[in-house]
């Protein structure tokens, strides 16, 4: 482990920036296949069942490669694992560049995903390990902010750019901008320290039995099998259900994905302002974290009225209340995987959920593909999106009737 001294102030908000932006990166790698999709099904002549496979493709590759990267990134550290996953998934994202059929597109999916998965589970032990409890949900919103500004800037830059220079250009600059990243993260975590140092009391590193054994763990896994769906789901289909259900052409569909992502990104800022007032007003964690996933769990269930309007941007906004509700939901259950998950087993923990987010997110994607196809449309998966965070909640519940943070000095009154 690094060694024990704490990191200054300002080296904590360099790293958080860093993380902030290597995220929001991760995000602008993977949305520009389903920007230009009007392009390369044109092109190419994919169906939507073609399409949806290239997705599910990415969500399995995620899901296989997520346990060992979990573990590589809690026997490694962060600064390694890190900067070793942006500098592949840079390479892999340009790989697209030079592919000529699905199977070549698939092939770079795979890397990319492959390579992708170190993310999330690096940030969310970023938070753990490397800044202190106040300002970890705080830090928490804004890691779940920054795949929202890859989705609000990715459509602004992508279609312009693809029109100008052609489709292969946008995968070259997008996998490009991660390699000068890396640069920047060499050099500003050379002095990473966690925030406590490592004594005798501290508590034993935990093995995968206990880690599997735990109710806590299995919370957080069911929690994002139950709603990362509707992230998935909405990443890749949103450009397409744009064109399809309003005509809108490829230089005209960034807009309402902007719209939309804006709110995705306020939702994630909100979550993390919402719990530490919740606490400091004087609820327990326990109750803290459940009224605020219960106000975001109601929110996105009128996400079908997206279907009935005549207006592009009435849907825009009612799939970005969604989102909004998503990323708050999101960023309480990594804030609740914070609580209850011990810090040396967190990226295993966070990978095991990202494993069920993942294939979850796989048969959406293909349902959407198969239902499309199949003349159904959009509804069965607006429909599932609308109880998806009230059967999260439901399921938390359930595991976890009174949530204990791992450490007796984060915790309330029970409530």
């Amino acid at each position: 482990m690094e060694a024990a001294a704490g990191m200054t102030a300002a080296g904590r908000r360099l790293l958080v920036g860093l993380l902030f932006v290597a995220i929001a990166l991760n995000y602008v790698d993977r949305q520009v296949l389903s920007l230009l999709k009007p392009t390369l099904e044109a092109e190419f002549g994919w169906t939507s069942s073609d399409y949806a496979h290239l997705g599910s493709a990415f969500q399995i590759a995620a899901a296989s490669a997520l346990l060992l990267v979990g573990w590589f990134v809690d026997r490694v550290g962060v600064r390694l694992a890190l900067g070793l996953g942006v500098v592949l998934w840079s390479l892999a994202g340009m790989a697209h560049a030079f592919a000529g059929s699905v199977q070549q597109f698939v092939a770079a999916r795979v890397a990319l995903a492959v390579a992708e998965s170190v993310g999330t589970p690096a940030a969310v032990k970023t938070a753990a390990v490397y800044l202190p409890l106040r300002q970890r949900s705080f830090a928490l919103g804004l890691f779940n902010t920054a795949p929202n500004i890859g989705a609000i800037l990715t459509p602004l830059l992508i279609p312009p750019l693809a029109l100008a220079f052609g489709w292969r250009a946008a995968f070259l600059v997008t996998g490009g901008l991660g390699l000068v990243w890396a640069i920047f993260w060499i050099i500003g975590t050379r002095r990473l320290r966690p925030v406590e140092a490592v004594t005798a009391a501290t508590p034993k590193a935990a093995g995968w039995g206990m880690l599997l054994r735990a109710r806590s763990s299995w919370t957080i896994i069911g929690a994002k099998a139950l709603s990362d769906l509707v992230w998935w789901f909405v990443l890749f289909w949103t450009p397409d259900f744009f064109h399809r259900e309003f005509g809108l052409e490829q230089g005209a569909l960034g807009y309402p994905i902007v719209l939309i992502f804006s709110f995705a990104a306020a939702g994630a800022l909100s979550s993390g302002w919402l719990f530490p007032k919740l606490v400091d007003s004087g609820l327990s964690i326990n109750a803290a974290r459940k009224r605020s996933m219960l106000f975001y769990a109601l929110l996105i269930v009128p996400i079908p009225l997206a279907l009935l309007t005549q207006s592009a941007w009435v849907a825009a906004l009612l799939i970005g209340v969604g989102l909004f509700a998503h990323q708050g939901i999101s960023t309480n259950i990594f804030g609740l995987s914070t609580d209850i998950v011990p810090a040396s087993g967190i990226a295993r923990v966070i990978a095991m959920g990202a494993v069920a987010g993942n294939i979850s997110g796989s048969l959406i994607i293909e349902l959407a593909g198969w239902s499309i196809d199949n003349g159904h449309g959009y509804w069965p998966m607006f429909a599932i999106c609308a109880v998806a965070y009230l059967l999260a909640l439901a399921f938390i519940q359930l595991m976890l009737p009174v949530i204990r943070p791992v450490n007796p000095l984060d915790e309330r009154p029970a409530a």
